[in-house]
């Protein structure tokens, strides 16, 4: 079976609405997910990018964070046809593994607990395919990369694109 490895933040994990709504309470702003287009929040306000990063390090972020429309119905499907790894860049924020691995026990649990990688750089996935949010890590990935669209990825362009879940769907099972 051919292997697809997916990010987890942005990917199957809709990241931006808790942060923003943490962000807009303590700081009493109203930006939305729009507002990100083209950008990140540490970006849009960079004078406040060490107490953006400090939401993300609270051991508890991930743990609540909803689930991407349509990913949980499409990833079991995929998961009959292709072997399904998730991979996460967790070493960027360590404390996240724990929340991170719960969440996903919680919401994928048709999916194996061995296939959950926590990494750094994914480069180091023997992988067909790489689902993901951030261009970066298809610099050295050696499978097809493809981009899941984001709000700081809309202006990137040479790659594979998926907008959703059912595009996801389209692409694998057409």
């Amino acid at each position: 079976m051919k292997r697809i490895a997916i990010d987890m933040d942005e990917v199957i994990a809709d990241f931006n609405p808790k942060h923003l709504e943490l962000f807009n309470r303590d700081y009493n702003e109203n930006l939305t997910v729009d507002d990100l287009m083209g950008t990140r929040l540490g970006q849009l306000r960079p004078h406040l990018e060490s107490e953006i990063i400090e939401y993300i390090r609270d051991p508890l972020f991930f743990r609540d964070l909803d689930v991407m429309k349509d990913s949980q119905k499409v990833i079991e499907e995929l998961s009959s046809q292709y072997e399904i790894y998730i991979t996460t860049a967790a070493m960027e924020f360590p404390t996240s593994f724990n929340a991170k691995y719960e969440w996903l026990k919680e919401h994928f649990p048709f999916l194996n607990e061995m296939n959950f990688v926590f990494c750094g750089d994914k480069s180091i996935i023997r992988a067909d395919y790489l689902i993901d949010d951030n261009a970066r890590h298809f610099e050295r990935f050696i499978g097809q990369g493809i981009l899941f669209t984001a709000p700081h990825n809309i202006n990137e362009t040479g790659y594979v694109r998926v907008n959703n879940w059912l595009e996801v769907r389209q692409y694998f099972l057409s």
